[in-house]
């Protein structure tokens, strides 16, 4: 029997599954780490008194969801609208749809709103405002939040854009229902040092009181001050006049994390789990069964002072393996090879012996698989598994 049947089976047989025995590649959650994490965020944001709500993009289960929310209906965030339903369909019932809205979504977005979701939709646009107003009727409003973009990052309107910022009020203004305004401090995982966390965080801040600020002197109401990012989230000290926080990443954390200082490699919940299948001896490389389709191409930290490739080695365990690291992937196969500035020894890694690689980028990593292997709390066997969301 393979061991994925093993582990639907587990609860009704009490059939102990250990990490040992799954097939690989596979997508490991340390529990315990993740409460740890999401514990930690929630605690800094209830000193601060600031309403929290959570991303659940990276996640997409709804067995996370319910640990990340602070109450059983929300808030949450979500990228896309499968996740809305699905979380919907779980009990969250307030929900911001963190990416600008299409056309052809607004009549998903209407009947989650004929339901009694409270749903918001994200432009950054007049013809965006224009279809919302569009859709929108006089029972069922649809909420828009305005997109800023704080700091060159992606999209949205720049905080001091008036003209802008005010068109699409106004395009918003007749029928549909004009909520606040949003910002994302995406630059802030570029971020090199405490300081500059402290000062993306406080530009994300300060971006969206001024966005607000132009909408409320010309007399539209701007109930919601939306900011967000985990660095961010981890690291802001004030948070006057913002009316809620979002972070995704945090409940996972990653190896881009670890880089700008936000966790340590022993706060990252998700690791994927591989096997040796060969040796390139004169080379020095290890071949593992675990490339591209499994870690991701996700070259995040190329930039930062520590080039990690695709993800660094642990033990089956979950203790680092120093001077080890993930340096190419194909599809199907990954390359673990020795730093080349590392003289401290390694363990022999033989064919067929288990290896756990920490992700360079924990949402493109989780998207590659379609369940997390959650590993109990002994560190060796597997607690059960819990489904991801797929699709959009």
């Amino acid at each position: 029997m393979c061991t994925h049947h093993k582990i639907q089976q587990t609860t009704a047989q009490a059939e102990t599954v250990y990490v040992s025995e799954l097939d690989t590649p596979c997508l490991l959650l340390d529990e315990s780490r993740m409460n740890r994490n999401i514990g930690r965020l929630h605690s800094r944001l209830a000193m601060k008194n600031v309403v929290f709500r959570p991303h659940l993009k990276t996640a997409k289960s709804i067995e996370i969801a319910r640990r990340m929310v602070a109450g059983p209906n929300g808030p949450a965030t979500v990228s896309t609208l499968n996740e809305a339903e699905a979380f919907a369909g779980a009990g969250i019932t307030d929900i911001t749809y963190a990416v600008g809205i299409s056309p052809q979504k607004l009549p998903r977005v209407q009947a989650l709103l004929r339901q009694g979701i409270n749903m918001t939709v994200l432009l950054d646009s007049t013809e965006q405002a224009d279809a919302v107003a569009a859709a929108s009727t006089l029972d069922v409003p649809i909420p828009a939040l305005i997109e800023l973009d704080c700091d060159g990052h992606r999209s949205g309107v720049h905080c001091d854009d008036q003209e802008r910022l005010l068109a699409i009020a106004s395009s918003l203004h007749a029928s549909a229902s004009l909520r606040g305004v949003l910002t994302h401090a995406g630059e802030s995982y570029t971020a090199t040092s405490r300081h500059a966390l402290l000062a993306a965080a406080e530009n994300e801040r300060a971006s969206a009181i001024r966005a607000a600020e132009i909408l409320r002197h010309a007399g539209y109401r701007c109930p919601v001050v939306s900011i967000g990012s985990t660095p961010t989230a981890m690291f802001a000290e004030n948070y006057d006049g913002i009316t809620e926080v979002r972070a995704g990443v945090f409940a996972f954390f990653d190896l881009v994390q670890a880089g700008i200082g936000v966790c340590t490699p022993d706060d990252i919940a998700v690791s994927v789990l591989a096997t040796v299948i060969g040796h390139q001896r004169e080379k020095d490389w290890t071949i593992i069964d675990a490339g591209w389709a499994a870690l991701s191409s996700d070259r995040g930290t190329e930039s930062q002072r520590v080039d990690q490739g695709y993800g660094l080695v642990c033990d089956l365990e979950g203790n680092l393996i120093d001077g080890l690291f993930v340096t190419n992937v194909n599809q199907e196969h990954g390359i673990i090879a020795r730093r080349t500035d590392f003289g401290g020894h390694i363990p022999d890694l033989p064919y067929g012996a288990k290896v756990r690689i920490l992700p360079i980028h924990a949402c493109a990593t989780v998207e590659q698989h379609s369940a997390y292997n959650v590993i109990g709390s002994d560190k060796q066997t597997i607690a059960g598994q819990w489904t991801r969301l797929k699709g959009w």
